[in-house]
């Protein structure tokens, strides 16, 4: 089964969502899975010292302060069910995540699960630490954190190494349709939105699997 895993660093349901993924997954080790992350910014034009989150989300969005603190504690609240620490306060800006995008990109040419590692430790550096995943010590410490080369990975950065990948993967997934994240594509047809809980992934998953092609 093939999974692709479009979505953004900066995406806190992105994050639930590959947390609620691999939890449904880990009920169903039936299934041999090649699961692949697709790029997806969700502030492509976002200068490189981001933006002050709540302003940023009340031009976005339109949302208030109380909307955005009852937000803010449901995703906590998933996040801490699936395992995944949220940390309240610690995201004070908005970040463009092109770069992150190279980086994975990169990744995935190496293989293995490193990619996996890679985002999970980007969502980690953002979400629980509060630290700017556009930049590049904290993309090659993310790198180096997970088994990578730290020079490979500075090499890739200091290049414009996997730009047209990214911005051609991108473009692919918008032509699609993909307008929010995360989107899980499963065997390049099937289509599951957002971060849904891990029994929703489940029972989509077993219906797929037990389709014939």
């Amino acid at each position: 089964m093939k999974i692709d895993f479009v979505s953004d660093v900066s995406c806190p349901w992105c994050a639930i969502g590959l947390k609620s993924l691999e939890q449904a997954l880990s009920h169903l080790p039936e299934l041999q899975v090649e699961l692949n992350f697709q790029p997806f910014e969700l502030n492509p034009q976002m200068v490189p010292e981001g933006q002050e989150i709540n302003e940023h989300l009340a031009q976005k969005y339109g949302a208030g302060p109380e909307q955005l603190a009852n937000t803010r504690e449901a995703i906590r609240q998933r996040g801490e069910a699936l395992g995944f620490t949220f940390t309240m306060g610690a995201r004070s800006r908005i970040y463009n995540t092109f770069d992150a995008h190279r980086l994975l990109h990169w990744a995935h040419t190496l293989g293995g699960s490193l990619q996996r590692d890679l985002k999970l430790a980007l969502f980690t550096a953002y979400f629980t630490e509060g630290r700017n995943p556009g930049a590049h010590e904290v993309l090659l410490a993310s790198a180096e954190s997970v088994g990578l080369d730290r020079s490979a990975a500075e090499a890739v950065l200091a290049s414009d190494a996997f730009t047209a990948e990214v911005r051609e993967a991108e473009a692919f997934y918008q032509s699609q349709g993909i307008s929010s994240v995360p989107a899980v594509i499963i065997n390049d047809r099937h289509l599951i939105s957002g971060g849904q809980p891990p029994e929703v992934f489940e029972q989509a998953l077993r219906q797929i699997a037990a389709t014939p092609a």
